[in-house]
């Protein structure tokens, strides 16, 4: 008896229905890969084929006939991994950021850690850095301070003043704190006598301390003969200096006296010979010896025209590049700048320093491109003439 095609039909139907992952071409069910196994054969004409996945480089969180291992994600740049990827698992990256790093949003994996933004001196964090954000700074305002790059510290609150027994050596800035110093320094006074100074008492001296004590007036003594001694030395030096320019002194009036001026002024008419006068006047034919002009010998006025022409320049060619050419530190540098008049206090120190002469000012002047105030320092001077 012939079974209807339709019966046919509806038997295939229902067998399909019984098997979620599909049928065989001989009508069997499709093997499903586990955890761990990604299909490498698709069912159809034979059953499904299965592979295990790789560790650490696919992996399959799924049973099924289709889906082939998937390859591991990577984490972000800078994000932590907290756990590997596995062949039943993908990786797992940290939700948080390393210690100093912000994570910045994006799509997907292109999210990445950054380092926080550290707040520079002078400047303090309105926001600090946090987990999902970068830390936002401000400037310190008037009555703030900041003295350490950080992206977290805010400003702090400059001290209002400073205590009675104490005297203010610098205001407050962005940049440091109010500076107070005790007025009773104990590096200038004397301990002798002084009752904050007495200590309590001690037990007596062993033999030993005892002779080292008695020896020091010994050393004292030494030491003074050794001061007295040099201080002869020095005395007899300029004692010997002093005569031989009396002899000299007295070997030019010898041979000014043998011309006829020299005649002249030794006659009766009771003029006395001033050989210094002489030795200016017998020199006059002569070349002046050249000597260098130091910067410390300028007029006042002249000086306070070269600090306004070097605290107004532009171009940043100022008196902080000025102290650059002359050697100074940033450090030293920073010093001055933190004073009123820092080009006043850099010249003034520079000025006491060995080899502080205009050529070697101007030189330094040419270097940093100032040509006007070389011109200033090199033009006439007002000289005070005395009636």
């Amino acid at each position: 008896m012939a079974i209807p095609r339709r019966m046919v039909c509806a038997a295939v139907v229902s067998a399909h229905q019984g098997c979620e992952s599909g049928l065989t071409a001989l009508g069997e069910c499709c093997d499903l890969c586990p955890w761990g196994y990604g299909v490498a054969v698709p069912c159809g004409a034979s059953n499904t084929k299965c592979e295990p996945c790789k560790e650490n480089a696919t992996f399959s969180s799924v049973t099924s006939a289709t889906e082939p291992c998937q390859p591991c994600s990577t984490c972000p740049d800078n994000v932590l991994v907290a756990e590997a990827c596995t062949p039943v698992r993908d990786t797992l990256c940290a939700s948080r950021c390393p210690q100093g790093h912000y994570l910045r949003a994006g799509n997907g994996s292109s999210s990445q850690c950054l380092p926080c933004q550290a707040c520079q001196e002078g400047y303090g964090a309105l926001k600090p850095c946090g987990p999902k954000a970068n830390s936002v700074c401000q400037k310190c305002p008037e009555g703030f301070y900041s003295e350490e790059k950080s992206p977290s510290a805010p400003c702090l609150r400059c001290r209002m003043e400073c205590n009675e027994s104490e005297v203010m050596i610098r205001d407050c800035t962005p940049l440091s704190d109010t500076l107070c110093m005790d007025k009773e320094l104990q590096i200038l006074k004397r301990t002798e006598g002084d009752p904050r100074k007495e200590s309590p008492k001690k037990p007596p001296l062993s033999d030993s301390e005892e002779n080292s004590k008695n020896i020091i007036p010994v050393y004292c003594s030494i030491l003074a003969a050794v001061v007295v001694g040099l201080l002869a030395y020095v005395a007899f030096k300029c004692w010997s200096t002093c005569k031989q320019k009396q002899q000299l002194a007295k070997a030019r009036a010898g041979e000014l006296g043998a011309s006829p001026e020299g005649e002249k002024l030794h006659s009766d008419s009771g003029v006395f010979l001033d050989t210094h006068s002489l030795q200016d006047h017998h020199q006059l034919g002569k070349a002046p010896k050249t000597e260098p002009r130091l910067y410390v010998n300028l007029p006042p006025h002249k000086q306070e025209e070269v600090e306004q022409l070097l605290e107004t320049a532009g171009h940043g060619k100022d008196w902080r590049c000025l102290a650059n050419q002359l050697g100074y530190e940033e450090e030293a540098i920073d010093t001055f700048g933190r004073g009123e008049a820092p080009t006043h206090t850099l010249l003034s120190d520079w000025s006491a320093k060995e080899g502080a002469t205009l050529e070697a000012l101007c030189t330094a002047l040419a270097g940093i491109e100032r040509p006007d105030v070389v011109e200033n320092l090199t033009g006439p001077t007002e000289a005070s003439s005395v009636v």
